[in-house]
């Protein structure tokens, strides 16, 4: 495979080509990543590719904001990968934790980094590595994982992001080991993780995040929710259409399900996932979990109908929340996970008016937790246009503001 034919994909190559250009007096790496022989599929191929056009590399505009790395100074800073560094591993490849300063590159600003290694015998290849790339070159929210740069040589792909401290919400909610994270904590994931999707949705050329989950969601040192790995997003519908046909991805448990049964993905497809995570905060169940009863096997199966009846809702509430919530909060907590599973696209709330029935439900008094923030600094004040009462909803269709991403945020993928 030569030439893989995309602009944002040339424009990305012919950069790091520049790069390498004015870095010729580095030694290359000793301690390359090793080679595997592997069969690959089409989507995984990772051979790079040569501009076809010097033109091309003037597309680089796009990634201001992102550092082109060499192989050599993401090994320098992981320690040649070592083992003790590992962060963690995903359908993409392994996380390592680096630290990046002017030891590695004159003007670089000190900083803990991720470094995750694209694995040539992953499920994910060199077209999420690009998607990615593509998305979180261009974007920028408090509720997206920041993205510090990439490597593309050889064969090699590699990304950097901004280190998060607490991990994933995964390991907060479901380890063991874990401390249970509050009910004003809960709700505050919830509410950063809404903001994160209702940003990619109203954004000019709408984004569709595609694998909304506990995984997917990382912490910072506040315990601010980040959305991270844009492998799998896709741009949104343009025009008329009212859907994107695409090949059925993601995680059993989130995905939609008539995205999987029609490949027809929209932004109501992330509303369901998102109701499936909320679901999964209230519970502090997995969504699929087989050493449950039978009948309890899918967590949405089994919850979604108790969610609607308010003998029954309180039931299913983490028990480790007790006392830390009103009635009334748990009800409308509830409520709107209700309708974000409905199985009905259309009947399913606009991430928007999801923020905006979260922000009443965030802590008030702004008391501190154990070992967690205030979980109401630094949360914008929206205005309320959606309510959730009972087993009523009111929707208006107007976008918040707050939700508007800046002019630079606007995704053009080809």
């Amino acid at each position: 495979m030569g030439n893989c034919g995309t602009r944002e994909e040339n424009a990305v190559v012919a950069a790091h080509a520049q790069v390498q250009q004015l870095q010729m007096f580095q030694l290359p790496a000793k301690n390359a990543l090793p080679e595997k022989k592997h069969h690959r599929s089409f989507s995984d191929m990772s051979e790079p590719s040569t501009p076809r056009n010097v033109e091309d590399a003037r597309n680089i505009a796009i990634y201001t904001n992102v550092i082109a790395f060499t192989l050599f100074e993401l090994e320098t800073i992981t320690k040649s990968f070592r083992p003790d560094y590992v962060l963690g591993e995903g359908g993409f490849g392994t996380v390592y934790k680096g630290y990046i300063d002017e030891n590695v590159r004159v003007g670089l600003k000190s900083l803990p980094v991720a470094v995750k290694v694209l694995n040539k015998d992953g499920h994910q290849g060199h077209r999420e590595w690009l998607t990615e790339v593509n998305f979180l070159g261009q974007l920028r929210h408090p509720n997206l994982v920041k993205l510090i740069g990439y490597c593309c040589e050889h064969d090699h792909r590699l990304l950097v992001y901004e280190f998060m401290f607490r991990g994933s919400l995964e390991n907060h909610l479901f380890r063991k080991t874990a401390a249970p994270l509050s009910w004003a904590t809960r709700m505050s994931i919830a509410l950063g993780a809404a903001q994160g999707l209702a940003f990619l949705h109203n954004a000019e050329r709408p984004v569709i995040y595609r694998d909304f989950k506990t995984s997917n969601i990382l912490l910072d040192s506040d315990y601010t929710a980040k959305l991270s790995d844009f492998g799998l997003a896709k741009a949104g519908p343009q025009g008329d259409d009212t859907h994107v046909s695409t090949r059925v991805m993601g995680t059993y448990g989130y995905a939609a399900p008539e995205y999987v049964m029609t490949g027809h993905l929209t932004a109501r497809s992330d509303v369901y996932s998102f109701g499936v995570v909320l679901l999964e905060l209230l519970t502090g169940q997995r969504s699929v979990d087989k050493t449950r009863p039978c009948k309890e096997h899918s967590l949405v199966d089994w919850a979604r109908p108790k969610l609607n009846d308010k003998r029954k809702m309180l039931q299913i509430i983490d028990p480790r929340l007790e006392g830390q919530y009103s009635v009334r909060a748990a009800q409308k907590a509830c409520s709107l996970a209700y309708y974000c599973l409905s199985q009905n696209p259309k009947a399913r709330p606009l991430m928007s008016d999801v923020v905006e029935t979260l922000e009443p439900l965030q802590s008030s008094s702004g008391s501190k937790v154990s070992g967690h923030a205030p979980v109401s600094d630094g949360l914008p004040d929206y205005r309320m246009h959606r309510r959730i009462t009972g087993n009523g909803v009111g929707c208006r269709a107007s976008p918040s503001p707050k939700c508007s991403p800046s002019p630079v945020a606007a995704c053009r993928v080809r």
